[in-house]
């Protein structure tokens, strides 16, 4: 049996609409409905891995061997299947490296394949660093049409990089109201918070007023709806402290949450995209042990795993933690008042990445748009 499969550049996924906001947020409404009715499996043996990593020590005694000396040096593969309208099998699959930009690269590049549920074939090859970035920045946006204040019209845009732009894009589209957008980089002439400046400019002159903030705390205060998408080493993190935020206010964290005042978010309203995601990652933090190869004490950096620690020491029921899917599909509350503080956690999962690529992938088929590739005219052995 002859096999071919698509192939799709960078520039075939921008054809093919990846970029497209609205129609990324109502695709991962979808995804979320999905996950809540459990159609879906994840990797591991009990189908709930985010994906298997592969880490890179932080020294070695053989020469050359790879470092781990910045953040996100790694490699990951994250298979899943995703039912529904979709009923695609698949995988993302990156390597990262806070080296790149040296070399004028993204710190992660990443590819995507979807392939036949039933017989395991290639449907499609894409490049999936956009496909990625706009799933991620989706996700809140969407999250937000439940949980931010319907008249919120301050955003906040912590880490000014690639997911937040992409999210600003998405936010955009659910957020009519926002007039005054606060952006916090490195330093308040970051590049890239410059640029993030420039942008909302140009693509959005209904924004009266962007400041770029010198601190954390600046940023958070007054802000309707907080975005943080920060990749940073654990040495420059910066801790959040629970009382910067106004009544109210709506924050998404999909970096990197330093928070050590945990009973605080008792407070809140605490969503989550995927709870058991967090779990297995408590587990793994517990498992590499209390300090690092220097003997540095660790610590988790990522909102949802607070949220698990509140649980497991019992200082908050499982209840408490509020799986965005179950709004969706209406089993539980969204926002219930306008002074409730939501924090809502956003790991991100490789379902997100099928069900995008799979919708981009139909759109490339109806414009006809990639390269097909020929797997085998027939196998040569079966």
């Amino acid at each position: 049996m002859k096999i071919d499969f698509l192939y799709l550049n960078e520039e075939d996924m921008i054809k093919a609409g990846v970029m497209d906001p609205s129609g990324c947020i109502k695709t991962m409404e979808d995804t979320m409905s999905l996950f809540g009715k459990k159609d879906f499996l994840l990797g591991g043996p009990k189908g709930d891995e985010h994906g298997l990593q592969m880490n890179f020590p932080q020294k070695s005694d053989i020469e050359d061997f790879p470092l781990d000396d910045g953040p996100d040096r790694r490699f990951m593969a994250m298979p899943a299947y995703l039912g529904g309208r979709f009923h695609i099998a698949g995988q993302k699959f990156y390597g990262s490296n806070s080296h790149n930009s040296a070399l004028k690269l993204p710190r992660s590049i990443l590819m995507v394949t979807l392939s036949d549920v039933d017989t395991g074939a290639p449907k499609a090859i894409m490049s999936a660093n956009l496909l990625s970035a706009m799933r991620t920045g989706a996700m809140p946006a969407m999250s937000a049409k439940y949980l931010a204040r319907k008249d919120s019209r301050v955003l906040s845009l912590i880490g000014p990089g690639v997911i937040n732009k992409c999210a600003l894009m998405c936010y955009m589209e659910v957020l009519p109201h926002i007039e005054k957008i606060k952006l916090r980089g490195s330093s308040v002439n970051s590049r890239t918070a410059l640029a993030m400046k420039e942008f909302i400019e140009e693509k959005y002159p209904q924004v009266k007023e962007i400041e770029i903030c010198s601190t954390l705390r600046e940023a958070c205060e007054d802000a309707d709806v907080v975005s943080e998408a920060m990749s940073v080493t654990k040495e420059n993190m910066e801790e959040f402290h629970l009382d910067w935020f106004k009544k109210g206010a709506t924050v998404f964290s999909m970096g990197s949450f330093l928070y050590r005042q945990f009973d605080d978010f008792l407070g809140t309203k605490m969503v989550v995209d995927n709870y058991g995601m967090y779990e297995k990652y408590m587990n793994n933090f517990i498992a590499r042990g209390p300090v690092d190869a220097f003997g540095n004490k660790r610590e988790w950096v990522i909102m949802g795993i607070h949220f698990v620690h509140l649980v497991q020491t019992g200082k908050a029921k499982r209840e408490d933690v509020i799986n965005i899917s179950d709004i969706v599909n209406g089993i539980s509350m969204g926002r219930t008042s306008d002074d409730e503080i939501v924090m809502c956690s956003i790991g991100g999962m490789p379902l997100e990445d099928l069900s995008w690529g799979y919708d981009c992938y139909q759109k490339a088929m109806e414009l006809g748009i990639g390269t097909k590739l020929n797997l085998w005219n027939e196998p040569y052995m079966y």
